[in-house]
Parts: C-alpha cells; sequence; structure tokens
C-alpha cells in the first residue's frame, strides 16, 4: 500500500495506488543516474521512483506501459518503436481507466513537442498502438470485438503480459 513516507504528491500517490492495485510492482529509490524519464526507471520489471527526481507524474504510465508490453521481467526498456506506440496507447488506456485527464500524460515536456497532438487524436479515437496491445493479447482492436463480448480498447482484458 502506498504510504505518505512513500510518495506525497496526491497525483503520485492516486497513479501508483492504480499500477499496484492492477499488479505492478512500484517502490520508491533514490536514482543518482540519469534515467530517460527524470525520477523513474524500470529494473526487473519494477517501476522504481525517485519522488524527488520525478518531473510529470505521468511518465510513471508511460514507463509501466513499457513494462506491461514489454518482455516479463525485463531490465529497463526497449528501444523497438512498436513497443514505444504500444506503452502509449497503453497509459491512455490506464489513464482512461483512472479518468484521468489525458494532458496528465501527454504532458507539455515529453512526446518530442508532441503532447497536444496524441490528446487530440486519442481523444478522437486514433489509438496509435492499440494494434500492438491486441498483437500481446491485452486488448481488442477497436472494430473488431465481437457484439457479444468484452469492449474493444480503451478497454482492457489485461493490464500485463505474464
Amino acid at each position: 500500500m502506498v504510504s505518505a513516507e512513500d510518495f506525497s504528491d496526491p497525483l503520485v500517490v492516486r497513479i501508483v495506488t492504480f499500477l499496484r492495485g492492477v499488479g505492478f510492482t512500484v517502490e520508491p529509490a533514490v536514482l543518482d543516474e540519469a534515467t530517460v524519464l527524470p525520477g523513474v526507471a524500470v529494473a526487473g520489471g519494477t517501476l522504481r521512483v525517485d519522488a524527488t527526481r520525478l518531473a510529470w507524474p505521468g511518465d510513471l504510465l508511460h514507463e509501466a506501459g513499457h513494462i506491461a508490453v514489454g518482455e516479463p521481467g525485463a531490465d529497463g526498456v526497449s528501444d523497438d518503436p512498436g513497443e514505444e506506440m504500444g506503452a502509449i496507447a497503453w497509459s491512455f488506456a490506464a489513464a482512461v481507466a483512472m479518468d484521468l485527464d489525458p494532458a496528465v500524460l501527454f504532458h507539455a515536456g515529453g512526446y518530442r513537442g508532441e503532447g497536444r497532438a496524441l490528446i487530440e487524436a486519442f481523444t478522437r479515437g486514433g489509438y496509435v498502438g492499440a494494434p500492438i496491445l491486441a498483437w500481446r493479447g491485452l486488448a481488442l482492436e477497436p472494430g473488431r470485438a465481437p457484439p457479444d463480448g468484452p469492449p474493444a480498447y480503451p478497454h482492457m482484458l489485461a493490464w500485463r503480459r505474464v
């Protein structure tokens, strides 16, 4: 359970609580080394968070997306473009499930300045990366869900590969 000594920012607590609730291991850490996204690293399938260095809480969802679509137990994240697209789609589905403003996820400090474009694309149903989630068995592609079955993406069938 997230406690006050783990994280103090209410948004970080909310995101970490969600991630732990869907099966992720999230632990506080001191990250002295440079990381791709400030204050967050992936090691052995665990999300390690340095709350003093975390610049954007939404980055926790993005990195969790890498854990979800990548090889189970991987140390770090892959630079594979397909995995990146899958992580973006996964993080949006998580934001939807949390009823979180997509601007928290697709913030001004990331996505090579294309956060606003991603918000527009996803909120209009342009689900970049959803086929990767379907391929990994995590979601059904929009337009391919059977009418009598589970809903399509952004609904998730599972939150991570096992």
